[in-house]
């Protein structure tokens, strides 16, 4: 007879807590987790197939612990001036968060995020020990600079987490909350930036006001635009001393050789992956924009998907658009349901499907 977790010797703040995850199915379209729905291009997936060959000829070694060549890659990809000793990167942009947990909170110490956000925020802060404290939004999920940073002042946490554009909400966030957290606060400031391709070409990313801003962060991923989900890679840029203190945490070789190939490659097409990024744009606009004309509410969105309002029994509306091959997300906030921006395809399945309903 197998044991359960009231058998074992959990630590306290773990017990009645449940596992961050998605419902997973095997449905024709699955548009529940903000994926890229494209698949990567045959001339990069080439190119990166090439790359892991390569490496696996010295698969017995282990790989470069400074994983210098992409660390030089997301420095050329990001632009602003930025060298690659400002640059980190680990298993997906949870492990990048979860290192900077690692080094600047912990036990005794408190992070801070402006609720509803991304779910992952609470649970990486329990599991480096911490204590984590949710802010407050507008009605729209939208944040001012003054009330942003009254909330961080009065809180003074160790680590505030800035969401730009927010997930689940996809709501933008003027540089301006930034400069004004910042300023109210005397710990780490991260911006998640993990949608940041999927906002308007003219506007400005976090990455502008990372100079003489020693505890500014700005994290990003290769999930979503670069469609690259299964490969696990995220990043961020920071000043050189932040990095240092990332190296206290992480574990020897956390990335692997073949990850560091298959991302290094990825990155040396990088106007190719990110030629999606258009598509995807024009299919959450179109998304938005039916939604509106059958009666919902869409929330703005500079993401990869859509939160929309005017549901009256979400569960009865995603059990109902699961039923017809349709999976999207139930984020738990009242009567909204999120889809993310699939192919023109996929969204014209979804609106159909919810039409139907």
């Amino acid at each position: 007879m197998s044991a359960s977790l009231d058998d074992l010797p959990l630590r306290d703040d773990l017990r009645g807590q449940i596992p961050y995850g998605a419902p997973q199915a095997s449905l024709p379209v699955t548009l529940n987790v903000n994926e890229n729905t494209h698949p990567v291009p045959e001339e990069v997936a080439d190119d990166i197939l090439d790359a892991i060959a390569q490496a696996l000829r010295d698969i017995n070694r282990y790989p470069d612990r400074e994983f210098t060549g992409l660390r030089e890659g997301f420095a050329d990809y990001l632009g602003h001036g930025l060298e690659p000793e400002q640059i980190w990167a680990a298993n997906g942009s949870n492990e990048v968060l979860h290192h900077l947990l690692q080094a600047f909170a912990g036990p005794g110490r408190t992070a801070f995020g402006f609720s509803p956000t991304y779910s992952m925020y609470p649970l990486l802060t329990g599991a480096t020990g911490a204590t984590y404290v949710s802010g407050t939004r507008g009605e729209d999920f939208t944040l001012s600079a003054a009330d942003a940073a009254e909330q961080v002042e009065r809180a003074q946490p160790d680590v505030v987490f800035l969401c730009s554009p927010n997930n689940p909400t996809g709501t933008p966030l003027s540089l301006d909350v930034v400069e004004a957290v910042y300023e109210a606060s005397q710990g780490i400031v991260i911006v998640d930036e993990a949608y940041q391709e999927f906002a308007p070409h003219d506007e400005p990313s976090a990455l502008t006001l990372l100079h003489g801003r020693e505890r500014l962060v700005v994290s990003r991923t290769m999930s979503k635009a670069f469609a690259f989900a299964g490969a696990r890679v995220g990043y961020l840029a920071a000043d050189p001393a932040v990095i240092d203190a990332l190296r206290l945490v992480r574990l020897p070789y956390h990335l692997s050789a073949l990850t560091q190939a298959a991302a290094t490659a990825a990155l040396r097409h990088a106007p190719t992956m990110l030629g999606m990024v258009d598509d995807i744009v024009a299919q959450r606009d179109r998304i938005s924009a039916t939604l509106s004309a059958l009666g919902y509410s869409p929330y703005e969105s500079w993401s990869n998907f859509v939160l929309f309002g005017g549901v009256d029994d979400p569960a009865t509306t995603w059990q109902g658009l699961y039923d017809r091959g349709i999976l999207v997300r139930d984020v738990g906030l009242p009567h909204t349901l999120r889809v993310s921006a699939g192919s023109e395809e996929e969204s014209t399945a979804f609106l159909e499907a919810l039409a139907s309903l």
